[in-house]
């Protein structure tokens, strides 16, 4: 299962209470006030970590609680402070508060605190003065903060294979990758977002996303819609993957193919356009698959496209290697902006 939203409640521990107490030893001439203070409530932490692929972890816990911080004690022993509540949850997840607002955006490995501790209250021994020398005055602990939080997840990969249902994507992910995600021979396969490691040259790879097949009016609602267009946009390099081929099966003239590859990725660009207009300015590769059922097609219009066959893994090297070139560069410029 693959869940990519998911609402929580945090609420921190509270902090442990002050106390009011006073040093009575025998043999001891003076005594006074010793009471400790209370210890620090526990925090929530939400930890980015790579090893986590989804929310789905969380998703049927809609309550995350830390611990409350200990009571002081007597000679002016300090309580335990609570213990914090880490939250594993993946890279790229967003954290919103209940109106809406970005409070983080998680996309790289460390934590985060959604929830701060109550601060401990304080003992009598604080409140001691050459006028009150035995102060009977303690603090209680402060209340944890208590908040909803949304979390929405964007996938993090180097290429996102952008295509129609049935254009071929989860099977050129499962040839270039150990990834194993549904395939079969009827539209909209896969239906959550699936992420592969692409072995690339020199013992280097990057991670490629098999992203739920768009729809001609997808930025506005339609099919999947708008709950996976949003992973493309955490994506460094489009991989657009076009089936050449008529779906009813009829024999048709390769200038037909040719409009159809055309047509494809120019509908593909429209949408994400719609969607937002800066996903077009990521770098781009298309790939027309399925080329082992026939002479493959060549849009002279579109000079980055490879010829490939997903099923009998023709041309895919070519493909994977010009992916990793231009996946160097995108990283490259990633690593100049921050």
């Amino acid at each position: 299962m693959f869940l990519d939203e998911s609402r929580i409640q945090v609420k921190a521990g509270a902090g442990g209470n002050g106390i009011a107490s006073f040093r009575r030893e025998k043999y001891v001439p003076f005594g006074g006030p010793n009471g400790g203070d209370g210890g620090r409530g526990g925090h929530v932490i939400l930890q980015a970590d790579p090893q986590i692929q989804t929310l789905y972890d969380i998703g049927t816990v809609r309550t995350f609680r830390a611990e409350r911080g200990e009571h002081g004690q007597g000679s002016q022993c300090t309580g335990r402070n609570g213990k914090d509540l880490i939250v594993k949850i993946p890279l790229g997840t967003l954290v919103k508060d209940a109106d809406g607002n970005l409070l983080a955006d998680l996309t790289e490995p460390g934590d985060w605190i959604a929830g701060h501790g109550g601060k401990g209250g304080l003992g009598n021994q604080h409140f001691a003065t050459a006028r009150n020398q035995a102060p009977r005055k303690a603090l209680p602990g402060l209340p944890g903060e208590e908040r909803e939080l949304f979390l929405e997840l964007k996938l993090v990969a180097d290429v996102g294979l952008v295509g129609f249902p049935n254009a071929g994507k989860s099977s050129l992910l499962t040839a270039l990758s150990h990834a194993r995600p549904r395939v079969s021979d009827y539209p909209f396969t896969t239906l959550e977002p699936s992420l592969g490691i692409v072995p690339a040259v020199e013992a280097s790879s990057f991670v490629m996303a098999d992203i739920p097949g768009l729809i001609e009016g997808a930025a506005d609602g339609k099919g999947l819609g708008h709950q996976f267009l949003r992973h493309i946009e955490r994506t460094r390099v489009l991989l657009f993957l076009v089936d050449p081929w008529d779906p009813t099966g009829e024999e048709e003239s390769e200038e037909a193919r040719v409009h159809r590859v055309r047509d494809a990725v120019k509908v593909l660009r429209g949408e994400l356009e719609k969607y937002h207009p800066r996903l077009l300015a990521k770098p781009w590769v298309v790939a027309v698959n399925k080329c082992d059922l026939g002479q493959p097609v060549q849009p002279s219009d579109l000079p980055r496209t490879f010829y490939i066959s997903a099923q009998s893994h023709t041309g895919l090297k070519p493909l994977v290697e010009r992916l990793w070139e231009v996946v160097q560069k995108a990283r490259a410029e990633d690593l100049q902006d921050s």
